[in-house]
């Protein structure tokens, strides 16, 4: 399964307003270009009348500062650093009409990836205040919206141990790095009810749900998945072992997973998952709690994104 092509029809895109009041939410840690001091010279460039500015030491932090400038009548939000703090600040601002803007600053920057924004001040800020405004799904699991991904088991365990120096220091190595530290991930009795219909009854490792082509790790995982077709891709795990999960990532680092016998998959709008013994879950690249049961569900057109134009 490889990362899917964004479908760039004119049918889910809003023009672009002109620049008004403008908030910017950033996580201060984050480096892009010339870091926050060039942000703010081109915004007062970009001509906007108008700017909001936060910084915040951590991602969970970052829903308050997006709140007080909903509350302070911004009409575009721009978020500055990776998929955590673009999840919590997607979450916030889900079902509203004000759009979202990525500025790129993260280790994976997976979101921003999958939708052609590049890693790049100028183009990434230029896309944010005049590309053309989006409506994408959100999938929502346990009461929290994600972006890129969520799961439970190998995956949620691989990303809490994930140490968050050596993540800075060797960015997605630190990912492969903490999974062979845990490539034997524990085999657990699950349940996935999907619509409605019982899926999978088995014992697995690991369970995802995708919003986006590419995951954790920039591995590409799901081929058809497209976050503006009011559906989630999901997917099911039996490997065990170190020989189990070298097989399962090398075909899906070769975008074929659909051929592997430890991996099955398919696609929904509502999920429910049960486990025999608690599993830790994560939201894109953001480890959480543990717990023996997931709600998933997709939820359609549920945030304006700034865009890339379409190819011509």
């Amino acid at each position: 399964m490889s990362m899917s092509t964004i479908d760039h029809s004119a049918a889910t895109a809003r023009p672009a307003p002109p620049v008004g009041t403008v908030a910017v939410v950033a996580h201060r840690r984050k480096t892009l270009g010339g870091g926050l001091d060039e942000l703010r010279t081109n915004l007062l460039a970009a001509g906007v009348e108008r700017l909001l500015w936060y910084e915040v030491r951590k991602s969970r932090k970052a829903p308050a500062k997006v709140r007080r400038a909903l509350d302070a009548g911004a009409g575009l939000i721009l978020v500055w650093g990776g998929d955590g703090t673009v999840q919590r600040c997607a979450d916030t601002l889900a079902g509203s009409d004000v759009p979202m803007g990525v500025l790129p600053a993260g280790t994976a920057n997976l979101f921003a990836t999958n939708l052609g924004i590049p890693a790049e001040l100028p183009e990434a800020l230029r896309i944010a205040l005049h590309g053309r405004r989006r409506r994408l799904d959100l999938g929502r699991l346990n009461g929290e919206h994600f972006a890129v991904m969520a799961g439970a088991g190998f995956d949620g365990d691989l990303i809490r141990e994930a140490d968050r120096r050596l993540k800075g220091r060797l960015g997605r190595v630190a990912y492969v790095w903490t999974g062979l530290r845990h490539v034997r991930g524990e085999l657990v009795r699950t349940r996935i009810r999907v619509d409605g219909a019982d899926w999978f009854d088995g014992e697995a490792s690991c369970v995802l749900f995708g919003n986006v082509g590419t995951i954790t790790g920039g591995i590409p995982a799901f081929d058809d998945a497209r976050p503006d077709d009011g559906a989630l891709e999901i997917g099911v795990s039996t490997a065990s072992g170190a020989l189990d999960w070298a097989r399962t990532l090398g075909r899906m680092a070769a975008g074929r997973s659909a051929d592997s016998p430890f991996v099955r998959v398919t696609r929904g709008r509502k999920v429910t998952v049960r486990f025999a013994a608690p599993k830790t879950y994560e939201l894109d690249g953001g480890a959480r709690s543990t717990t023996r049961r997931l709600k998933v569900r997709a939820v359609p057109g549920a945030l304006t994104v700034c865009c890339p134009d379409p190819p011509e």
